[in-house]
C-alpha cells in the first residue's frame, strides 16, 4: 500500500534513505529539500502502513496459579516475615537488633510445621531470599507452594524452585517419566529424588532401565539418590555397580553396600578384617597385620591400589577394611564395644584401627559403638561430631555439656555444638553460657567465635535473656553488645514463634 503522493514503494524509501538523497534523488521532490522531502514521504507512508495492519491473533491466556488450600500465615506472623526477609539490596532483614539472618531458617521450619502458606505479595521476596541463601530452599519452596512453581516457570532467577525437592512433593507418572527422559540434569535429581521417597523399588527401576547409558558424573549423583530407604532389595543392583567402569562409581556403590546389614560386601570385608585383625591366643591384646597388597577382588570391593591420602597405603588398606566390616565381629569373641576398645593394640596400628572402627560406627549407625569410642579413645572433634550424631538428640547433648566443663575455651566445641538439636535442654544451654562467661573474662574477641555464637543464637532457650543481660552489663564494650544481641535474638525467636502458634 503506497501513501505517498506519487508511485513511490517503501522499498525505495528505504534505498533512498540508505544510499542517500544525493545519490539518489527522490522522485517528484525537485522543488524541495530532497531529505527534507523524503522524510515527509517516509512519515506518511509509515501512517499509512500501520492503517492497513489487521489486529493478530491474541496469545492464549496465562493460566492461573494452582490454589492452595493451605491457611494462611497470621497477620502478625506476616508482618514477621516482612521484617526477616532481606531488603531489596540488603543480605539481611531489617530494623532489628537481634541477627534476623540466624532467625530466618527457623521461621520457615516452623511455619512449614504448621502447615501454612506464605501472603501472595511476599512469594517473590522469598524466593529471592532462598536465592541467595541454598541453605533456605527446602523450607521457602515448601511454604511457597504451588505459586512459587507457578511463578518459577516464568522467571529464571527463580528456576532453583523446579530442582528442590520438598516433603510430600511428586510427579504424576506420565509428568515423571517425560521429565526422566527429557529433563534438565537437576530436574532428573530432583525427580528420582521425590520418586526414591514414596517410592524406593520404582525410583531403583527408573534408575535401571537408563543405568548403561548414563554418563558417568551422572551415575555417580544418581546413586547418592539411593541413599534414602536403601535396603536389601537394593543389593544387587549396586553389586552390580562394583563392576561399574567409573572408579567414583564404583566406590559410592561400595559405600551404600557396607550400610547393609548382611550384604555380601560385608561379608567379605569381614573375612579380610578378620585376617588383618586378630585378637592373641591368651585374648589380651590385638594385633595388627595390615594387608600387602591390593588385589582386583580388593579394588573391586571399592578399596583404592594406592592411597589417596597422607597415610601409608597398608594403613589406607586396613582403615578402608574395618570401615566398610560389620561391627558385630569384633564383639563375638571379646564382648561389648567398650570391652574391645579397652584391648591394648600395638602403637603402630591403634590410631589406623580406631579411626577405621569410628568410621564404620557412623556408616552403621550404631549407636553402642559411638558411645564406647566417645567414651574410650576421645576422638577429636569432628569425629565426635560424627560420633554424636548416632546418638540420640539428649544424650548428645549431656556428652556435650560434659565436653564443655572440661574444656578452657571454645576453639573445638563449634562442630559439637551444631550436632546437638535445638532447641538445647537447659544443662547444655548453660555449659554453653558459662563457657562465654570464661572466654569473656579471659579477654578472647568475640568475633573469634563467631560460629559458635551463631549457633547459641539458634540454640539457647529464650529463658536465657535475662542472664545474658546480666552478663552484658558487667562485659566490656565488645562483649557487652555480643550479649545484649544474643538476648534479644532469644527474645525475638520467643516472639516469632508464639505468633505462628496463634492462629
Amino acid at each position: 500500500m503506497t501513501t505517498s503522493t506519487d508511485s513511490t514503494g517503501w522499498s525505495e524509501l528505504v534505498t533512498t534513505a540508505l544510499l542517500g538523497t544525493d545519490r539518489r534523488p527522490l522522485p517528484g521532490a525537485a522543488d524541495a529539500d530532497p531529505a527534507t522531502a523524503l522524510l515527509d514521504r517516509a512519515a506518511l507512508d509509515t501512517v499509512g502502513r500501520r492503517a492497513g495492519l489487521l489486529p493478530g491473533r491474541a496469545a492464549p491466556a496465562t493460566p492461573p496459579a494452582p490454589a492452595d488450600p493451605r491457611p494462611a500465615l497470621p497477620e502478625a506472623a506476616s508482618q514477621r516475615l516482612v521484617m526477616l526477609l532481606p531488603a531489596p539490596g540488603s543480605s539481611s532483614g531489617s530494623g532489628s537488633l537481634a541477627n534476623v539472618n540466624e532467625l530466618l531458617p527457623q521461621y520457615l521450619a516452623a511455619a512449614n510445621s504448621h502447615g501454612y502458606r506464605v501472603p501472595a505479595a511476599l512469594v517473590p521476596p522469598l524466593l529471592d531470599a532462598a536465592r541467595a541463601r541454598s541453605e533456605l530452599r527446602a523450607d521457602a519452596v515448601e511454604l511457597a507452594g504451588p505459586l512459587g512453581r507457578w511463578l518459577a516457570d516464568r522467571n529464571p532467577d527463580w528456576r532453583y524452585l523446579l530442582r528442590t525437592p520438598v516433603r510430600g512433593d511428586g510427579d504424576g507418572e506420565d509428568d515423571g517419566q517425560r521429565l526422566w527422559q527429557e529433563g534438565l540434569f537437576a530436574e532428573r535429581v530432583t525427580h528420582l529424588t521425590r520418586l526414591r521417597r514414596r517410592d524406593p523399588a520404582g525410583a531403583r527401576e527408573l534408575l535401571t532401565s537408563s543405568w548403561p547409558t548414563e554418563r558417568a558424573e551422572d551415575r555417580l549423583l544418581f546413586l547418592d539418590a539411593l541413599q534414602e530407604n536403601l535396603s536389601a532389595d537394593d543389593e544387587p543392583f549396586l553389586e552390580s555397580a562394583l563392576s561399574d567402569r567409573s572408579k567414583n562409581v564404583r566406590l559410592t556403590a561400595a559405600e551404600l553396600l557396607s550400610t547393609l546389614p548382611g550384604s555380601a560386601l560385608g561379608r567379605r570385608m569381614a573375612e579380610r578384617a578378620r585376617a588383618a585383625v586378630r585378637l592373641t591366643a591368651d585374648g589380651a591384646r590385638i594385633t595388627v597385620h595390615p594387608p600387602t597388597g591390593c588385589d582386583a577382588a580388593m579394588q573391586r570391593d571399592g578399596i583404592a591400589a594406592t592411597s589417596p591420602t597422607g597415610r601409608s597405603e597398608r594403613a589406607f588398606w586396613l582403615g578402608e577394611i574395618v570401615a566398610a566390616t560389620p561391627l558385630a565381629i569384633w564383639c563375638e569373641d571379646v564382648g561389648t564395644p567398650a570391652e574391645v576398645l579397652a584391648l591394648p593394640v600395638s602403637e603402630e596400628w591403634a590410631t589406623d584401627l580406631h579411626d577405621a572402627w569410628a568410621r564404620a560406627a557412623v556408616r552403621q549407625n550404631d549407636a553402642a559403638w559411638a558411645r564406647a569410642l566417645l567414651t574410650g579413645i576421645g576422638p577429636g572433634p569432628g569425629t565426635a561430631a560424627k560420633l554424636l550424631a548416632v546418638l540420640p538428640p539428649e544424650e548428645r547433648a549431656r556428652w556435650t555439656a560434659d565436653f564443655l566443663a572440661g574444656s578452657p575455651g571454645l576453639g573445638d566445641v563449634f562442630q559439637l555444638l551444631v550436632a546437638c538439636p535445638a532447641p538445647w535442654p537447659q544443662p547444655l544451654a548453660d555449659a554453653v553460657i558459662q563457657a562465654l562467661t570464661r572466654v569473656a573474662a579471659g579477654g578472647g574477641y568475640p568475633w573469634s567465635h563467631s560460629g559458635v555464637l551463631g549457633v547459641a543464637e539458634r540454640a539457647l532457650p529464650p529463658e536465657a535473656a535475662d542472664r545474658l543481660d546480666a552478663l552484658a552489663a558487667d562485659a566490656d564494650s565488645a562483649w557487652s553488645e555480643m550479649f545484649t544481641r544474643l538476648a534479644a535474638t532469644l527474645r525475638l525467636r520467643a516472639t516469632m514463634l508464639s505468633e505462628l502458634s496463634n492462629r
